[in-house]
């Protein structure tokens, strides 16, 4: 691993069709196996997204274990001749991104490192829908679960009582956003688009991949752009409907210009360099950016949007109906930044989250990091381990 990390050690295990990659942690010295603890990234990020409290954990007794997860960094696939070295296409099969086939990576991940349950899984941005599925459907494995950033809103629903009231109103499926606020969005003026839709465009990789001002300049861009050192966050609150009006209230790194790219939208937010060397190089300086750097523009990034394609295709989402009301059964909490809009950008996944689908979410577990955007892990990393030891802590005396 380059920028190597005290502590940290790197290694890939065979994992399906997979060469899993992963950082790890563990405790100085421990009789046995520690408990595990899993940390799953989001996009546009990987595992090294984690570095900074991975050995704190470690330290606290855990043997901490971050992946790349499918499609994304040093995690590859293997073909019948061996590691499959060409990156992601938009024409390859979407069928490997299914949701269902994310946990598999993870269920199958955990069982290769010799365990039988997991004490905390832990999801930040997309990686908390795998964690939160993770929970969902085998929490005989995973013993608790920690949302960040995304709010999880369960399976998708079907509809209910149908057979005593055909004609009765049932409640719209918040998991995703309808199809037709783009329609409602496009119609605003100016017109606008959700990142979402952008993502799922042949073009979103092009874009990302080679933008104009250098893909060091974007990321630089992009990061800032979502964390709390930019001032469009210090505003985040929830959104008073779920209307395309309502949205549009939101950062344009969200809800984009109609022609606007991703690189686009940034540039115009780019930090000076005295913001860089006084302010983001607080939690991001340039030696750890150019890890992402690096990694991004050796893989392009179509595995991390084929997520979000796999979100709004509705037949890659039916096999979940499957587990339509069911709830997390295991304890859980909900940690992210307080100057993060994807908290609220989708409407009503909090309250969703908090009273239909985490059924052991205490009010002490809903913890909003004062100081932090988007990277919550990143930008105030000692408070995130505290709450996740505390949590920790308190799941184990309940066991």
């Amino acid at each position: 691993m380059s920028n190597s990390l005290e502590g940290i050690s790197s290694r890939s295990l065979p994992i399906g069709d997979l060469d899993l990659y992963f950082l790890e942690a563990k405790p100085r010295s421990s009789a046995g196996n520690a408990p595990l603890v899993l940390l799953l990234h989001g996009y546009p990020e990987l595992a090294y997204t984690w570095r900074k409290v991975m050995v704190p954990l470690a330290n606290a007794g855990y043997h901490v274990v971050a992946p790349d997860q499918r499609g994304y960094g040093r995690t590859t696939v293997r073909g019948p001749n061996g590691v499959q070295a060409r990156p992601i296409q938009y024409e390859d099969d979407l069928r490997p991104f299914r949701f269902l086939n994310l946990v598999k990576d993870i269920v199958a991940l955990v069982y290769a490192l010799g365990y039988t349950s997991v004490a905390m899984i832990v999801g930040h941005d997309a990686g908390s829908r795998v964690a939160g599925f993770c929970a969902l459907v085998r929490p005989d494995l995973f013993k608790s679960y920690v949302c960040s950033s995304a709010p999880f809103t369960g399976a998708p629903f079907l509809p209910f009582n149908i057979d005593h009231s055909p004609s009765a109103s049932h409640p719209h499926d918040i998991t995703l956003l309808a199809p037709q606020i783009d329609d409602a969005l496009s119609a605003l003026s100016p017109p606008r688009k959700h990142y979402v839709t952008y993502h799922t465009k042949p073009e979103a990789n092009q874009d990302i991949h080679h933008p104009l001002q250098g893909l060091h300049a974007y990321l630089r861009s992009y990061f800032h752009m979502k964390s709390a050192d930019w001032e469009g966050n210090k505003v985040a609150h929830p959104l008073p409907a779920r209307t395309a009006e309502a949205l549009a209230i939101m950062p344009e790194y969200y809800i984009m210009p109609l022609s606007a790219t991703m690189p686009e939208v940034v540039a115009k937010e780019a930090p000076s360099a005295d913001v860089v060397s006084s302010v983001s190089s607080r939690w991001l300086p340039d030696s750890d950016l150019a890890y992402y750097v690096s990694e991004f523009s050796r893989t392009g990034f179509q595995g991390g949007l084929n997520w979000y394609r796999v979100i709004r295709s509705p037949e890659f989402n039916e096999e979940l109906t499957v587990f339509a009301g069911k709830k997390i059964e295991v304890p859980s909490m909900y940690l992210s930044g307080k100057q993060d809009w994807g908290v609220y950008q989708n409407p009503g996944a909090i309250d969703k989250m908090r009273m239909d689908v985490c059924a052991r979410m205490d009010d002490e577990d809903f913890v909003l990091v004062d100081g932090a955007g988007h990277w919550v892990q990143q930008e105030r990393p000692e408070e995130v381990t505290q709450h996740l030891l505390r949590f920790l802590q308190k799941t184990n005396a309940k066991r």
